[in-house]
């Protein structure tokens, strides 16, 4: 047995918390920016909180997910300013935005010299400015994680910017700040907040902490996602997704995630759609193509029971088979309208360029085991 576990620095939960953040936040900067989704006005009773805090603050706006342009802006923007301390406030885009502009700015050169895969993967040698993260969304568990992920047009992929230095001063989890979230999105956040605690049980990386907050995650989705789809004001179905994004955040930033988000970034880098609907269209087909890649040639893993645990915190059922498992999970998307990828115009032509991606993810190699090109063919060709 041997691991390490990290996460931010403070994590407050709670409905009602942000109104804490003015004291909160005083005691890291004067001088904030907070870093949006692309409706700032939702940010405005965080102003207001943090005005009479006599911080100033101005808002600096993520419209879609963030590219590298974007965080080069608003690096340009605080070091223009002089802020002292920067809040994500949003959904996983505006938290990983806030999150890269917070470890840039004090780190010297071009972002491309911090990037993973398609820059030079430089080690970050400053301390961030101070970051806190408010997510507004229960998805991605970006407020706990160590890594922003950032797009690159160009290059049409998306990658990551990592480094321990990134883990937030402070996240603060407010579930009533979630109660607004349209369903479609709720669908989408949610069925990436359960695959970030699927994924890491089963990974290559599992670890008792980790295994710990999956357990505790995996049926407090099960039930809660499809009940705060249909009625979003249900607070306390808002309360436990906003848990289990939470420990999907913890899980994934010391475990590791798998094929699911191993396919998902390519497609994401490659094609306008939401890292939610990609993950969620995947989900069920990666883990059917790895229970027969395990029963194949490697009849004894250990993921092979591990994946038929999760099907019994899914279902309730204890005698549940992992490949029921999988069937709950491709009936959880049908319920909340999960589009399949044809929806986006992914086509077979792809999947050649997808799979090559795929295969150099970080995500990929949490993978329970190594797919071979026709198996993440094979994942594709069901999904679409």
């Amino acid at each position: 047995m041997n691991f390490e576990f990290a996460s931010a620095g403070q994590i407050i939960f709670g409905v009602g918390r942000l109104a804490e953040i003015g004291d909160l936040a005083a005691g890291l900067g004067r001088r904030a920016l907070v870093v949006t989704g692309r409706d700032p006005s939702r940010s405005t009773p965080l102003i207001d909180l943090l005005d009479k805090a006599f911080i100033d603050a101005s808002t600096h706006v993520i419209d879609g997910e963030p590219t590298i342009g974007m965080v080069a802006a608003g690096v340009k923007r605080v070091r223009e300013t002089a802020c002292d301390l920067i809040i994500g406030f949003g959904g996983g885009s505006a938290l990983d935005a806030g999150k890269a502009i917070a470890a840039l700015a004090t780190n010297p050169g071009d972002p491309l010299d911090y990037l993973e895969g398609i820059g030079g993967a430089k080690p970050l040698r400053n301390m961030p400015i101070p970051y806190i993260a408010i997510p507004t969304t229960a998805g991605t568990g970006s407020e706990v994680t160590r890594n922003a992920v950032v797009a690159s047009p160009e290059a049409r992929v998306k990658v990551s910017l990592r480094s321990p230095l990134m883990l937030p001063r402070l996240a603060l989890i407010d579930p009533e700040l979630t109660y607004s979230t349209p369903p479609t999105v709720t669908a989408f956040s949610g069925m990436d907040a359960l695959a970030q605690v699927i994924e890491p049980f089963v990974s290559t990386a599992a670890n008792p902490i980790t295994d710990a907050l999956a357990r505790e995650a995996i049926p407090r989705a099960a039930r809660s996602l499809p009940a705060v789809f249909v009625n979003g004001r249900d607070a306390e179905a808002r309360e436990e997704m906003a848990l289990v994004a939470l420990f999907g955040g913890m899980a994934l930033a010391n475990a590791r995630l798998g094929a699911a988000h191993g396919l998902a970034g390519p497609l994401g880098g490659m094609f306008d759609a939401p890292h939610g609907a990609l993950v969620a269209a995947l989900l069920p087909h990666v883990v059917n193509v790895n229970l027969a890649a395990m029963k194949q040639r490697s009849p004894n893993h250990p993921a092979l029971r591990r994946y038929k645990h999760v099907a019994t915190l899914l279902t309730g059922h204890m005698k549940a088979t992992a490949e029921e498992g999988a069937q709950w999970i491709a009936e959880l998307a049908m319920m909340l309208r999960i589009p399949r990828l044809s929806a986006f115009k992914i086509t077979r032509s792809h999947f050649r360029a997808i799979v090559e991606k795929a295969a150099q993810s970080n995500s990929m190699k949490g993978n329970p085991i190594a797919l071979t090109a026709v198996e993440m063919n094979e994942i594709l060709e069901r999904a679409l």
